[in-house]
């Protein structure tokens, strides 16, 4: 019988989310699902969810919850990994607020940046102590990994504990196609794309209709389209700018991606952010509405009032019924360079096309990006190159170097600037962080 081990299952919604995905494919209605996290009280809740997930769908899994994560994860077949080190507080709340100290603004933190940085920092030895539990406990499982800074985890994850499968997983690809769809009127079920980069800067390199003769009908002409009639949704201005100057749409949503480039959040120049409609400390917003919403949340949930189970676009039950049944999907996942993008770094973590059957996740070559898109991405690759270098070797300098070389933060502060920032973030981190010293 199978066994989903879910590491962070006190995520009620995505848990819920993603276990309602799978428990409506049969070959795994009667699967063991270990939900693990490390609050006793909000696994109280997913245990109670699960169940009434499972009666929804008519489902009959053995479901079981508890706080030892080496118990979740013995034996396990397929192991989702949805975890926040140091949560809203201490976590998203210092990232955001010592580098305001210092003029420096973001809108969600959790990618790159000295905020994605700082994550990257906490969050990958705990992934790291993970796998390696995984490599004795369940070898042949495979890492279904949900957690920001996608690129920086992943790449980690695949120099330091190489033997355990992983693949990352967002939901930007799929989602932003949609959107997409929506904003040139064209069915969704009638387009087909290939996208490629990296995460969060992953770009559709064709984007088209499939016509019922079996042509296809470049679609990119209708986005176009949408510039040039001014139609452009208030809250999508950044990436169809960056379509305007770059010639290709990118996945990310328009307030993640304005941190990740240099052109749109600038002190000395505030008006950009109300021109393409920036929502700095958006992240901030989105937590504290979620806490104010969670006790009413949990009440429902607990009731069993808020239990409708729909098919999500995320793609671990995909994953897991191709490799169970063979029959082939293809998701767009994050994993190792190995020759598949030819002009991003080897070894650095990209974002492709990935073909999944019984002989698991087989990712696609690309060739090489359009040259104006690799020159992009590699700004943001230089950034997780370090912070992952920093990781290996536990040097300070390295983080620092990682900021100094980030878009956005050598926008807006000189490398002094930059030196104390990353101190005293450091320091606010303090009990979190792996051990960072000067060479």
């Amino acid at each position: 019988m199978t066994k989903i081990a879910m590491i962070g299952a006190g995520s009620t919604v995505f848990m819920k989310n993603l276990l309602g995905d799978m428990l409506q494919e049969e070959p795994l209605a009667e699967a063991t699902v270990s939900l693990m996290d490390i609050d006793p009280k909000r696994l109280e809740t997913s245990e109670m969810v699960a169940n009434q997930v499972a009666k929804a769908v008519g489902a009959r899994p053995v479901i079981e919850a508890t706080t030892d994560r080496r118990r979740a994860l013995d034996g396990a077949d397929y192991v989702v990994v949805m975890i926040q080190v140091a949560g809203y507080k201490p976590g998203t709340v210092t990232d955001f607020e010592v580098p305001k100290r210092f003029g420096l603004r973001q809108t969600i933190a959790d990618t790159l940046g000295i905020g994605g940085i700082m994550r990257g920092l906490r969050t990958v030895p705990v992934l790291v102590d993970i796998a390696k539990d995984m490599r004795e406990l369940c070898p042949n499982a495979l890492m279904l990994q949900y957690v920001n800074p996608m690129a920086i985890n992943c790449w980690a994850l695949s120099e330091m504990v190489p033997e355990v499968r992983t693949i990352g997983l967002c939901h930007s690809v799929q989602g932003t196609a949609e959107e997409l769809a929506e904003d040139i009127g064209v069915p969704i079920d009638e387009i087909r794309y290939r996208c490629a980069g990296i995460n969060h800067m992953a770009f559709y390199l064709d984007f088209e209709r499939l016509r019922a003769d079996g042509s296809r009908e470049d679609l990119y002409p209708l986005i176009r389209k949408v510039l040039d009639e001014a139609r452009v949704p208030d809250w999508n201005r950044v990436r169809y700018e960056v379509l305007r100057h770059f010639g290709y749409f990118v996945t990310e949503s328009s307030e993640h991606f304005a941190e990740y480039v240099p052109w749109f959040i600038k002190s000395h120049r505030p008006e950009l952010v109300e021109t393409f409609n920036v929502p700095l400390d958006e992240y901030i917003r989105r937590c504290e509405a979620h806490i104010v919403k969670w006790d009413k949340q949990e009440a429902d949930l607990k009731a069993g009032r808020d239990i409708q189970v729909k098919r999500s676009r995320e793609y671990a039950a995909r994953i897991v019924m191709a490799e169970l049944t063979g029959r082939p999907t293809v998701v767009n996942g994050n994993v190792r360079n190995t020759g598949l993008i030819d002009n991003l770094p080897q070894g650095a973590c990209v974002e492709v096309p990935c073909l999944v059957d019984h002989n698991g996740v087989q990712p696609i070559h690309i060739g090489r990006l359009p040259v104006q898109l690799a020159a992009m991405m590699q700004t943001n690759v230089n950034v997780q190159a370090l912070t992952v270098e920093a990781l290996a070797t536990g040097r300070i300098e390295h983080v620092k170097q990682a900021a100094m070389l980030d878009p956005h933060t050598a926008a807006e502060l000189t490398l002094e600037e930059i030196s104390a920032l990353v101190d005293q973030l450091v320091e606010a981190h303090e009990g979190w962080l792996p051990v960072l010293e000067a060479a």
